[in-house]
């Protein structure tokens, strides 16, 4: 299950070249280590895409700070 403060957002909803921006700024983030498990930028990307079309992730807006980000399903 999934919990997360703030507004589901269907990945379906988002235009594709908006949704693969905002996962590549996800992927790219202080801290994130994709560059190190060997794969590629656009090879990170495809992982989240196929992690969000299994619902091993999902998108959530923030109200509050007016932020959208990718939430990890547990």
């Amino acid at each position: 299950m999934c919990h997360e403060q703030g507004i589901d957002v269907p990945y379906e909803q988002l235009n594709g070249d908006t949704l693969r921006r905002m996962i590549q700024e996800f992927v790219t983030r202080d801290g994130s280590n994709w560059d190190e498990d060997g794969c590629s930028l656009e090879e990170k990307v495809e992982q989240v895409l196929r992690q969000l079309r299994a619902k091993q992730v999902k998108l959530v807006f923030d109200q509050q700070s007016q932020t959208a980000n990718l939430v990890v399903c547990r």
